[in-house]
């Protein structure tokens, strides 16, 4: 069984949002909500230079928000991916209160505001599941993922089978693969580099890793 991961270089993203715009357009999601990228700080004043940090949901191996969910419909898959089963959602919010990561909203608007279209209609597997009102995150667009594999195809490989964020990033800063194939993109990545993963102290076991090889982290604000 496959342990899905993204590896993130540091090195490469410039802060375009190519993977927040296609993500919004996927998931028909408001801006900033399951992807956004941060801009962040690397040196004082007045020689100050800028690293751009993308965040998600890290699917952790100890998330978090599936232990303090009343109703069991935050759950993690055998492959590693966390995901809301919003039949059982009832909206508390405990998940949000619980993620280090700010990875999790609710959606109290039927529509998005910059496309006019339904929050509840496209980018599902199932298009009769209503994302009003239950929590929602990023899930490694599952739904694309499933599909692939039924074709045989190799997520991190096969555009048609990864992330759309992955296949959108304009500097190639995104890497997506099985974290225990040896052999994988990912596992190369993290092998060859050094890593780092966010609040690793928490025990979360984050499945996403960050490249940053000569990049000390200052200060970072939200973009």
């Amino acid at each position: 069984m496959a342990r899905w991961g993204m590896v993130i270089d540091l090195r490469k993203c410039i802060g375009c949002k190519a993977c927040t715009v296609v993500c919004e357009e996927t998931n028909q999601v408001p801006p900033n909500r399951w992807r956004r990228v941060n801009d962040c700080g690397i040196s004082e004043y007045p020689e100050r230079q800028r690293l751009f940090l993308p965040m998600s949901c890290m699917h952790c191996g100890e998330p978090p928000c599936l232990e303090v969910c009343p109703t069991t419909a935050t759950y993690r898959r055998p492959d590693g991916i966390v995901d809301i089963n919003y039949e059982l959602c009832v909206g508390c919010g405990y998940c949000i209160l619980a993620c280090p990561y700010q990875a999790r909203t609710i959606f109290h608007d039927e529509s998005n505001f910059e496309t006019g279209t339904k929050l509840q209609k496209p980018g599902l597997a199932d298009p009769n599941i209503d994302r009003i009102g239950v929590c929602t995150k990023c899930n490694f667009c599952l739904p694309r993922v499933d599909a692939g594999l039924a074709k045989g195809l190799q997520p991190g490989l096969d555009p048609e089978a990864s992330p759309a964020c992955v296949i959108s990033c304009s500097a190639n800063a995104l890497n997506f693969g099985d974290l225990d194939e040896p052999d994988s993109v990912v596992s190369r990545l993290i092998r060859e580099n050094k890593t780092a993963r966010l609040q690793e102290e928490l025990g979360t076991d984050p499945s996403v890793y960050y490249i940053v090889d000569g990049m000390p982290f200052l200060e970072c604000r939200e973009s």
